[in-house]
């Protein structure tokens, strides 16, 4: 994790926010009136020089996150303001373009997201020539160079001419990261940068993520499942379910006093060296239901602590322990008195 501190990040405006934001999807056909409650009712900052991580199982509205923000989806309700800006706003190519330069995307499968056929530098050429169309080929591959060597791939004029497929998982990972960094953003949205990569790799493509931070200046969206990987970087983080945010919070408050039943079911799969073998009680319960789920908290099939409300109050996010430390659960909010 960076050295910024979670007070000196909280004194800048914020970046980006979302108000109320909220994503369904029709299914079942046309005259079908079910809904996938992917995101409901989320708002979310993040500010200049900050990593927030969004956290949950498969299926928790994580990516959906990412898609909203990056304008590959439409909100179905809410807002998303960048720099003050609502998105609602941002309608022109020209418009969606310049935006998408100033927040883009790294992709989980970094083979996926470069065409094969091409070169390394292709893609990077491609990718300037749409998102700052004022530079020239001459500046485009200084700014290609640059990207390049900032995330540890050089000589950089080598990396340009190798293919995909010449080139590492984690290299490639590198060059998604780069092409980001070549745009000169203000966040990124980083989808399970990862999840695909060997054990030994990932800690350096996390590295990567805090120096630029540090160092570039820049915000990370990081969506991730792994909630052990999110603390080692990330200064907050937002715990997802079923399309809700969970709980909320400074990474280190959270992890070390989790409030909500679902983070510390995530905390209790993270593998303990120093904790004595020990056989626990499998996860049960039912999976999330977010069709036309209705109201109630969407974690109660599997919560060991639910009580009648549970079933047909959707719970608040409510100031669990610290300013800024906020869990939605009837039963461990502060005012039911059971806060652990």
């Amino acid at each position: 994790m960076t050295d910024l501190t979670a007070s000196a990040i909280a004194d800048h405006a914020p970046l980006l926010q979302t108000v109320g934001l909220t994503r369904h999807f029709r299914i079942g056909g046309l005259f079908s009136n079910a809904k996938l409650h992917a995101v409901d009712d989320l708002s979310l900052t993040i500010r200049p020089r900050e990593i927030v991580a969004v956290v949950g199982e498969s299926g928790s509205g994580k990516s959906t996150i990412a898609r909203l923000l990056a304008k590959v989806y439409e909100p179905t309700d809410g807002d998303i303001l960048f720099r003050g800006r609502s998105l609602h706003d941002v309608k022109s190519r020209r418009d969606v373009l310049a935006y998408r330069g100033q927040v883009p995307m790294v992709l989980q499968d970094p083979f996926a997201s470069l065409n094969p056929v091409h070169t390394i530098g292709y893609a990077l050429d491609r990718g300037l020539a749409l998102h700052q169309p004022t530079l020239t080929a001459t500046e485009r591959e200084a700014e290609a160079i640059r990207a390049l060597e900032a995330v540890g791939l050089s000589p950089a004029r080598q990396v340009l001419a190798k293919y995909p497929h010449e080139m590492s998982g984690g290299q490639r990972q590198r060059v998604g990261f780069a092409q980001a960094l070549s745009y000169k953003p203000k966040l990124v949205l980083a989808d399970e940068p990862v999840s695909m990569l060997d054990v030994s790799i990932r800690i350096g493509v996390l590295n990567l993520m805090a120096r630029l931070c540090e160092e570039e200046g820049i915000s990370f969206l990081y969506i991730t499942h792994d909630i052990a990987s999110a603390r080692y970087v990330a200064h907050r983080i937002v715990v997802m379910y079923a399309g809700r945010v969970a709980e909320t919070g400074p990474t280190e408050e959270v992890l070390r006093r989790p409030v909500h039943p679902y983070t510390r079911l995530l905390l209790s799969a993270v593998p303990d060296p120093k904790a004595p073998i020990t056989i626990t009680a499998a996860d049960t319960g039912e999976p999330p239901r977010v069709v036309n789920p209705g109201p109630g908290c969407r974690f109660r099939q599997r919560c060991p602590l639910a009580i009648a409300i549970c079933a047909t109050v959707t719970p608040d996010l409510t100031e669990a322990v610290v300013p800024g430390h906020m869990a939605a659960c009837h039963v461990t909010a502060p005012e039911a008195g059971m806060v652990a």
